[in-house]
């Protein structure tokens, strides 16, 4: 279907047009105006197999942390795209005419030696390199639902699903079966692995709440890290793999705000009208808030110096649909713009050298919303 065709639909407007780690698709298709089954289609789409490996492009005016920006992926929907600790390969989730719903793929650096690593079934996300580069762990619906993922219900306004079909698997890097890690029947995503190899942190829907976890690499020795009721999720664990950032949503004001979280995730879903940036150490102590600003402030990452956060947020923007990168100190401090790329830019890494920055954007799309995968070179 081409964009052309697409059912422009009336939704219930909301603040904050947030994403995250999984709800990618959910959040753009939001940002779009359209159906989330529907969104992005386009004609013609180039595969994969003919993409060239890169391009390079100019940063965008006031782009002043970026020294070369290189496009890695030339079309459809390209998201939560993530280094390998050695800074060499990147695997990443795509949306293609020839799969059912999003995959997983892995590349070089270089945009080289595309493959596939997920069954090409189902629906797939959130997708991270063991320390040692042997697994790649990513969540996947292939067992329980080897189609896309059900529509939303629009008439609810903007909302996430929180599919509870998603368990948790790892495959040989280099290629083969997936190999299920946890299935709890509830969402299980969000999956973030610690340098030192030690753990793993993922977001889950099993204890009426959303939640941060972590367990070892082979799924055992389940802990949970959070509290507070609600919206927790989003972990990305520090390259020294002391710390982690999450995002949450404020505690409800009313019992009426209480009673349609609960009803709407009954329903799997959540409606993220507001998130604001935490942090805690690796095992959950000492969690604080560390922005207060409107909007949704969303997938965080440390700097390798462990000072800074950066992550994507559309609080500038009044209508609430402009996501760009902000930079901001690990204490609330020092907020600064990073990308000017006035449409969606977002799920920023930085390399363990922190040279580089790998993130999501909209930027130089063949056709309208298009997402792509971008590498730049940083300075401070």
């Amino acid at each position: 279907m081409s964009l052309s065709a697409l059912l422009t639909l009336t939704l219930v407007k909301v603040d904050v047009p947030g994403g995250g780690c999984c709800p990618f698709h959910d959040m753009a298709a939001f940002y779009a105006e359209i159906d989330p089954a529907d969104a992005f289609w386009q004609e013609d789409i180039l595969p994969i197999e003919k993409w060239p490996d890169s391009e390079e492009l100019r940063p965008l005016a006031g782009e002043t942390n970026f020294r070369t920006v290189r496009k890695l992926t030339f079309g459809g929907q390209n998201a939560e795209a993530y280094f390998s600790t050695d800074g060499k390969n990147i695997v990443w989730q795509t949306k293609q005419e020839n799969f059912p719903d999003e995959q997983i793929f892995t590349m070089t650096a270089d945009g080289k030696n595309r493959r596939l690593v997920s069954t090409g079934l189902g629906r797939t996300t959130c997708s991270y390199f063991s320390p040692d580069k042997k697994w790649i762990y990513f969540s996947s619906t292939h067992t329980k639902n080897q189609g896309a993922q059900r529509r939303l219900d629009m008439s609810k306004g903007y909302v996430w699903m929180v599919n509870p079909e998603f368990s948790l698997y790892r495959v040989p890097a280099r290629g083969g079966k997936p190999e299920q890690i946890l299935d709890k029947n509830q969402y299980v995503a969000e999956t973030t692995i610690s340098p030192d190899g030690k753990h793993m942190y993922f977001t889950g829907g099993w204890e009426g709440d959303l939640h941060i976890y972590r367990s070892r690499l082979d799924g055992k020795n389940l802990e949970r890290l959070t509290d507070l009721p609600g919206y927790n999720g989003g972990p990305f664990i520090s390259w020294d793999s002391k710390k982690v950032v999450y995002r949450r949503s404020p505690l409800w004001k009313t019992e009426e705000e209480r009673t349609e979280w609960y009803n709407l995730f009954r329903e799997h879903l959540v409606r993220p009208s507001r998130m604001d940036l935490w942090i805690m150490d690796s095992n959950g102590k000492n969690s604080r808030q560390v922005t207060n600003i409107p909007g949704a402030n969303f997938a965080p990452f440390l700097h390798p110096d462990g000072k800074r956060i950066i992550f994507s947020s559309n609080h500038h923007d009044p209508r609430g649909r402009q996501f760009e990168l902000f930079i901001v100190n690990t204490d609330g401090t020092g907020l600064k713009r990073v990308t000017y790329g006035n449409e969606f830019d977002s799920f920023p890494m930085f390399s363990r050298d922190g040279k580089y920055l790998i993130w999501s954007s909209n930027r130089a799309g063949k056709v309208a919303r298009e997402t792509n995968v971008f590498v730049a070179e940083w300075k401070d």
